[in-house]
């Protein structure tokens, strides 16, 4: 676990990610026939980087719990999947120089998904996936200066469980999961569109009107 550490120092210098919390305003996707049964979340060996704010292994499984169920449960597919994850290592921005010194706050996890029918999982690797917290006013000065430990540990956990479902479908898209690249895809407007209403399923071919031969 202490190779993490050197992970988290460079994880300070990337760019921030895509904001989890905002990206849920927008209508919900189907993952393929992807439904979530159960998201379970461990931290057994949780590393703290350098220069963070404290948290406890309690506070981050619930935290992230929180979030991959706040994101997950909005997908209604046909079949239940489970999502493993262990927390591995965090850093929560402490107050900083503004604009000289402004620390980001960062988070890695593994994560495993498992087939329920199957019983089996669907990664034997796990996929280690590390988030930065978001861009916004208040944190283009460092997040430990304008936000609180707890926002920061939100802001970290809805952008991985977005980073997850991002990841998530590139499978579904490059190898076949939750029912490969076409599942759960919505009719499309065409298809219930004048071809449909010329017929129906019990008539496919409408009766010429009477009187009116060919």
């Amino acid at each position: 676990m202490l190779r993490l550490i050197p992970v988290l120092v460079l994880a300070l210098g990337l760019s921030a990610c895509a904001n989890g919390q905002t990206d849920l305003k927008k209508p919900a996707e189907p993952i393929g026939d992807f439904k979530l049964g159960h998201a379970i979340v461990v931290a057994p060996n949780i590393v703290e980087g350098p220069v963070s704010r404290n948290a406890t292994a309690e506070e981050w499984i619930a935290s992230v719990d929180a979030a991959l169920e706040e994101r997950f449960r909005r997908q209604d597919g046909d079949k239940f999947y489970h999502l493993g994850v262990s927390v591995e290592g965090f850093v929560l921005a402490q107050p900083g120089i503004p604009l000289v010194f402004s620390p980001k706050s960062a988070l890695i996890v593994r994560v495993t998904a498992w087939d329920d029918a199957a019983q089996k999982k669907l990664n034997d690797t796990p996929e280690e996936i590390t988030v930065l917290e978001s861009f916004s006013a208040e944190t283009v000065v460092g997040s430990g200066v304008t936000q609180s430990r707890e926002q920061q540990m939100r802001n970290l956990s809805a952008n991985m469980a977005l980073q997850i479902e991002k990841w998530m479908r590139r499978m579904q898209k490059n190898e076949g999961w939750f029912g490969g690249p076409d599942a759960g895809k919505r009719p499309s407007e065409s298809a219930s569109g004048p071809a449909e209403v010329a017929g129906s399923a019990d008539s496919p071919q409408a009766p010429a009107a009477p009187g009116r031969g060919a």
